[in-house]
């Protein structure tokens, strides 16, 4: 008897350095689930970064963003090459993911800090403060001084110049990502933190004031507090667990977010999801990407740690295909190899066993063999 299997359409992009190299192991899961489960996905491929650069002249077509918009999901790589650091802003790498994400309307990026209890040890903190971590940054992403203006760089009539950008933020910009954060909360510990600079920002105070304003009005059930972005990344040293879901504009949200990723022992194990407004079709536009760079200098050399990629995957999964029992799955799946104390370079530490790119991602299909019988 045939059965009908779920069909899924994901615009995967690369990118550059490590992105190929990580996205490929994802590739390969893609492929254990629909040879395992009743899963199939249409997988479309396409070039953004230096890549596209190099072949179109551009960082991202706008072939590429129509193609985002009528796919399910976008899975991301990386972007960034430092040889293409002489050109002007408006062509660098970079501009492909944000030009993504203002496109598509992506206004809540959803990064997690979680610990694997096998990684204790590899935080930098010590393992008492940073046992059990499970935080969730939401940053604001479409907004904030990153796409505010007047912005840019003027020649002053003495010579010298000045380089100008403008943090701006509207009432309907900051409900929406902070009903995201609400919304997250009540799934998880019921708690959020609103940061921002209220005592130096009118945007910092204004940010406080809406988000006061919509849990009064919407979500009084959660516990909300208030916290200075500067004493919210001292307090993520000194005891991040007192946190639960954190929430905060764009600039603070690239600072705090990066941050809290060491806590976890790597950049490379982090994942993120980048979710824009519901559609008329019931989905909203979404993208997932590791939090780490492009990595040019490791690239190709088989040593870029895969984790942070295949967890983004997984939370495409969760956030988008509702697919939660494949999700954990996953996730389960790496904490066990962790446990046995396989490690790529950035995470590697005495006594447990180097592995590579390519053979971090053998072992972790061998333990989703392991642990699900389909």
């Amino acid at each position: 008897m045939n059965i009908q299997k779920d069909s899924f359409k994901i615009l995967v992009l690369p990118g550059d350095g490590i992105g190929p190299e990580v996205v490929q192991q994802v590739r390969r899961i893609i492929e254990w689930l629909e040879k395992k489960h009743r899963l199939s996905f249409h997988l479309t491929y396409d070039l953004v970064g230096a890549a596209s650069l190099a072949e179109y002249g551009v960082p991202i077509r706008d072939e590429v963003i129509k193609k985002a918009w009528e796919s399910d999901a976008v899975l991301f790589g990386s972007v960034g090459d430092p040889r293409w650091a002489h050109v002007g802003f408006d062509k660098r790498p970079e501009v492909a993911i944000l030009k993504l994400r203002h496109e598509l309307g992506l206004f809540a990026n959803l990064r997690p800090a979680k610990i694997f209890d096998a990684l204790t040890d590899a935080s930098t903190l010590k393992p008492d403060v940073v046992r059990g971590l499970d935080i969730m940054i939401v940053r604001e992403s479409v907004g904030g001084v990153y796409f505010g203006e007047p912005r840019g760089i003027e020649v002053l009539p003495d010579g010298s110049k000045r380089g100008v950008n403008t943090e701006i933020y509207t009432t309907a910009e900051i409900e929406r990502v902070a009903r995201v954060a609400f919304t997250l909360a009540r799934k998880r510990f019921n708690r959020v933190c609103s940061v921002e600079k209220s005592n130096v920002m009118e945007s910092g105070l204004l940010w406080k004031e809406v988000l006061t304003d919509l849990h009064r009005r919407e979500f009084s059930d959660v516990v909300l507090s208030h916290m200075l972005a500067d004493n919210c990344a001292m307090q993520l040293v000194r005891d991040p667990r007192q946190f639960d879901v954190l929430v905060t504009g764009n600039l603070f949200g690239d600072l705090l977010s990066d941050l809290a990723s060491m806590l976890t022992g790597s950049l490379g194990l982090l994942p993120s999801a980048t979710l824009g407004a519901m559609r008329p079709d019931g989905k909203c536009a979404a993208l997932y990407e590791p939090i780490h760079g492009s990595a040019p200098d490791i690239a190709g050399r088989d040593i870029a740690n895969p984790i942070g990629q295949i967890l983004s995957f997984a939370m495409l999964l969760r956030y988008s295909l509702n697919r939660q029992e494949e999700a954990l799955w996953i996730e389960n799946a790496i904490s066990h190899v962790l446990a046995k104390g396989l490690r790529t370079a950035d995470i590697m530490s005495e006594g447990m066993i180097c592995v590579g790119t390519e053979a971090m991602g053998d072992a972790i299909l061998g333990q989703l063999d392991q642990l699900v019988k389909v």
